[in-house]
């Protein structure tokens, strides 16, 4: 049987919760890294909050993190990373004119993190661990080189004009993101570079893996595109509406029931089966 690129999304897809892999789906993703497939993850969360289940499942390949913004390999030194930024002044701007409606807000060059107000309600947001660094302060003061990623934390109600604006007045330049969910009051700015579906791309084609021997698991919208350009991309079954209908199949069980291991299972057996 033909060996496959597994791209596999962490919040809502691999992770049971915020913090856990089951150990049902740890073994069996070990066992098909010891068959030959090769397993990527792929998330929205920056190296540091992601590195421990890259450790867990005892990957050695690519891992994409800030949605395609970045792309590292701890273990191939000889591996180019990829680096997207957003640039400084972009952020800094859009900051500045909408603090009105803005509660916090922070960004991450890297994995150091660079945050306007230090408040116990924005540190569960900021994955501050593993090494990282935090800089406190006005964004003109603090943040001197363009970040990988930059979050805005909106009071009640805010976000649409927010987004609004970043379409209008930096339209072609930076992209903005709703986070969605319990998290609705959180935007995300991005470069129109940016996503997973490129990253996924990046590593594919350093791996060697041609599109039709990908198959990419999402939860949300900021999956779309490497679902998309994945040759079998899969919504997990708990996943948005607007992801399922971009998937070419949704899993019968969610995150929490290791939707992930039923539906690879089933995948592999017949693809076998075909062999």
């Amino acid at each position: 049987m033909d060996k496959y690129l597994i791209a596999i999304d962490l919040d809502g897809t691999l992770l049971a919760d915020w913090q856990t892999i089951s150990p049902t789906t740890v073994s069996y993703l070990k066992e098909l890294s010891r068959q030959g497939h090769q397993i990527v993850i792929a998330t929205g969360r920056p190296f540091r909050s992601s590195e421990a289940f890259y450790d867990e499942l005892e990957l050695t390949t690519p891992i994409i993190n800030y949605n395609g913004g970045l792309i590292t390999n701890k273990h191939d030194h000889s591996f180019e990373p990829f680096n997207l930024t957003i640039d400084r002044s972009h952020v800094i701007d859009i900051f500045n004119q909408n603090k009105h409606i803005i509660k916090n807000a922070f960004g991450e060059v890297l994995d150091d993190i660079f945050l306007w107000i230090d408040t116990e309600e924005i540190r569960p947001l900021l994955h501050y661990f593993n090494g990282a660094k935090l800089y406190v302060g006005e964004f003109d003061d603090i943040l001197k080189d363009d970040p990988n990623g930059f979050m805005l934390i909106c009071h009640d109600g805010r976000a649409e004009e927010l987004e609004e604006f970043v379409a209008t007045q930096y339209k072609d330049r930076v992209l903005a993101r709703n986070w969605g969910h319990h998290y609705n009051f959180v935007v995300e700015l991005y470069t129109p570079e940016t996503s997973k579906g490129n990253g996924l791309r990046y590593v594919a084609e350093h791996l060697g893996f041609p599109r039709e021997r990908i198959i990419a698991f999402g939860d949300a919208h900021n999956d779309i595109e490497m679902l998309q350009y994945a040759g079998w991309g899969v919504a997990m079954k708990n996943a948005q509406d607007r992801l399922k209908v971009h998937a070419d199949d949704v899993t019968a069980y969610t995150n929490e029931e290791d939707g992930l291991v039923h539906y690879l299972k089933n995948f592999l057996k017949d693809k076998s089966n075909l062999g």
